[in-house]
């Protein structure tokens, strides 16, 4: 086995930097408000507290199924729209009309048991229609950006998926600021909610049609010009893609940032799992023990102010994205990021101020910074002449899905464990994060692991 060195490619203006990861922030917003919103939706529906994990099960579940299946056609896909395109269309036009549906589930005069199952259902489609608009992005900077640029490349993604977040987080507070409705009939979804689901529709729509316009892929031999290729015989077609054996043949960098991943989704699981029931608590005293907690005006308006303080995270993800790079070591840039988030859900149930909060999300925002940059810069960066990019971001897809669905199957569990206070949950997070912290130094350098493993 042998691989053919290509040309140098070559650097980017910024904003054909901007243009390629512009469509994120639509996809973003999306994201960010499915972040925000489900699990208040869910427990607006009637949702046990114990029982409100297990919605975030599916959603993963079809990522990690479609995530490689998605990267493994688009590394086949040749057309005249692109290569990656056709499914970052396809997954915004799947996004976009579920997100017309999904909040209005209490709207429907459905039983409480079918509102849910019918949201189920909804939030399954829109979690795989937006990792499928998602990935493409990701494989671009892939496909067409050099390794000089490729840190600053993701940098940009990582402020327009913040800034995306940003939107998304606060729409419900600002819906309800200019006077639609923040509290509803008990199982019913308030406006407030339902009208930023429309929004972020709309603004998906829009972002999507920018990135489609500005951006051109390159040709079949533009790519082979400026890309590695590994081949058995180059007299050869590809050979067909067994997942199984490009996992063997992965680079330990790909399992070492996986671990790492690990650690640190599961803590976000937590977050957008009990955040809402843990402001509701130590911010505005409500007894989500007591019948009907969840449609009180008070926890409707914990619910809104749970986006500023996710719109602050993300702000302050945006700012230490600009720091990341600063730092001469990628991994001890990625492990103090991690544990700044972790002191951060630390500090959440000892905070009993609505804006004091903002001082832990904006550490938490450091750590979604490195989550976001971090991970597919080191990966991507040594899967240099292993070829199948595609495939391989698809299956790496699987260490931000895995550790999902195993928080959601024992989400439960922890929560009994610490006496079924969802503040106490916050611990949860910051451990987490903490071990993922330390498992970062477990990464090897680039020189040491690809010198070893090219000569396999």
């Amino acid at each position: 086995m042998f691989s053919i060195q290509r040309k140098q490619k070559p650097d980017m203006k910024f904003w054909n930097l901007w243009n390629l990861n512009f469509g994120f922030f639509g996809v973003q917003i999306a994201y960010a408000l499915q972040s925000a919103n489900i699990s208040r939706v869910f427990a607006t529906l009637g949702a046990d507290p114990h029982n409100l994990s297990y919605f975030w099960i599916f959603p993963p579940l079809m990522g990690i199924l479609v995530q490689p299946i998605v990267g493994t056609l688009s590394d086949k896909t040749w057309c005249r729209f692109g290569r990656r395109k056709p499914y970052l269309f396809i997954g915004s036009s799947v996004a976009i009309f579920v997100m017309c549906l999904l909040p209005n589930a209490g709207s429907f005069g459905l039983a409480a048991s079918a509102a849910m199952l019918f949201g189920l259902i909804s939030l399954l489609f829109l979690d795989t229609s937006i990792n499928m608009a998602m990935q493409p992005f990701k494989m671009l900077v892939g496909d067409m950006v050099n390794e000089k640029q490729k840190t600053f490349a993701y940098s940009i993604q990582s402020f327009l998926c913040n800034a995306g977040s940003v939107v998304g987080f606060i729409f419900p507070f600002f819906f309800t600021a200019i006077g639609i409705a923040n509290t509803a009939n008990q199982g019913v979804v308030p406006d407030s909610v339902i009208w930023s689901f429309y929004f972020g529709a709309l603004i998906l729509m829009l972002c999507v049609f920018y990135t489609s316009f500005t951006v051109k892929e390159w040709t079949p031999q533009e790519y082979a010009e400026y890309n590695t290729i590994e081949e058995t015989n180059p007299t050869e077609k590809e050979e067909k893609v067994n997942w199984i054996a490009l996992l063997k043949k992965a680079p330990s960098t790909f399992w070492y940032v996986g671990l790492v991943q690990f650690f640190c989704w599961g803590a976000f699981m937590y977050m957008w799992t009990y955040t809402n029931g843990a402001i509701a608590d130590t911010c505005w005293n409500v007894d989500l023990m007591s019948p009907n907690a969840t449609s009180t005006e008070a926890y409707q308006v914990a619910g809104n102010w749970v986006g500023i303080l996710y719109a602050v995270q993300s702000i302050g993800s945006m700012l230490w994205s600009v720091v990341l790079p600063w730092f001469k070591s990628r991994k001890m840039g990625y492990a103090i990021s991690l544990i700044l988030g972790g002191i951060g859900f630390a500090l959440v149930p000892f905070i009993h101020n609505q804006y004091i909060q903002f001082i832990a999300f904006l550490l938490i925002g450091c750590a979604w910074a490195a989550t976001l940059v971090m991970p597919f810069t080191l990966v991507t960066d040594t899967l240099q002449g292993y070829g199948h990019m595609g495939a391989y971001l698809g299956l790496f897809n699987g260490t931000i899905c895995m550790p999902q669905i195993i928080a959601a199957i024992c989400g439960g569990i922890f929560l009994t464990l610490v006496g079924s206070n969802q503040t106490h949950m916050m611990f949860i997070c910051a451990f987490s994060l903490t071990l993922g912290a330390l498992s970062v130094f477990l990464i090897k350098n680039k020189k040491n692991t690809t010198q070893k493993e090219n000569n396999l």
